[in-house]
């Protein structure tokens, strides 16, 4: 009884935590839960995903353009999660864009208001994301591939974690927390939960395992030059360094893949 309570409290604390669904008003969730969100963030991709590719399968089943079907799609996930990873990422781009030293790095992250890198940095952002779903979706005829990138890309940022300290102090942290250290079992966990749309999108669509090759490749190699990068600016990590390692090793995954194709 006691592990199915502590299941059920730390999936619901990933949901709370990651999207904006009211679960909070099923039961309270206590701090320590939230503490250990990080190797369940994939878990939430399996719901965010799954909606975008519900989504962007819908639109297409009721006659839309891809172009449409997924703007609806991106849409539907800003909505899910209230622009949790664009946030970051923005913030993320002002702060490594702007900063100087670690400590004027992380006061512009720190700031809630968004800056001319971080503006920048989105705009890019949809673009090259519209414009590569809309070369991928038909060559795949599949929006599971939207499941797919979503859960194995918060896989790989969840990571993060096991390589980086966190470079603020508790208190100083946005939502007051530090992540707790991973057990090797949970890890392991993490990482079947973030691999297996890779193993459903195989048995589902009629491509060979090589195309995949690129886009896993390019994505694991894009997390470590991040974490690279978080080391050398600000010796650490913070929750906008998450967010926006996600938002990178998504548009490199897809654009591993599109090359993957066109080869």
């Amino acid at each position: 009884m006691r592990i199915l309570r502590n299941i059920s409290k730390r999936t619901l604390a990933a949901l709370i935590f990651f999207t904006r669904l009211p679960l909070w008003r099923i039961t309270s969730v206590e701090k320590e839960y939230y503490k250990r969100v990080v190797p369940l963030w994939p878990l939430a991709g399996w719901l965010t995903g799954g909606i975008m590719a519900l989504v962007a399968w819908g639109g297409q089943a009721l006659g839309m353009s891809v172009g449409v079907s997924v703007v609806l799609a991106l849409i539907s996930r800003i909505i899910l999660t209230g622009a949790l990873h664009e946030d970051g990422f923005a913030d993320f781009c002002d702060g490594f864009g702007g900063g100087t030293s670690r400590q004027r790095t992380l006061e512009i992250m720190k700031d809630s208001h968004i800056g001319t890198y971080g503006v920048i940095g989105l705009i890019a952002y949809y673009m090259l994301l519209w414009n590569l779903l809309v070369e991928l979706l038909p060559a795949y005829g599949n929006p599971l591939l939207l499941l797919c990138a979503d859960v194995f890309c918060k896989y790989i940022a969840s990571t993060i974690v096991y390589f980086l300290p966190y470079a603020r102090k508790e208190q100083e942290a946005k939502n007051q927390l530090l992540y707790a250290e991973t057990p090797t079992h949970e890890r392991v966990i993490s990482a079947l939960i973030g691999i297996l749309p890779l193993a459903l999108l195989l048995c589902c669509h009629a491509t060979s395992p090589q195309t995949f090759l690129l886009p896993i490749s390019a994505t694991i190699i894009a997390a470590a030059l991040l974490f690279r990068l978080m080391w050398s600016r600000i010796q650490g990590y913070t929750g906008d360094c998450c967010g926006a390692t996600f938002i990178v090793l998504e548009l490199v995954f897809y654009l591993g893949t599109y090359i993957a194709i066109a080869l």
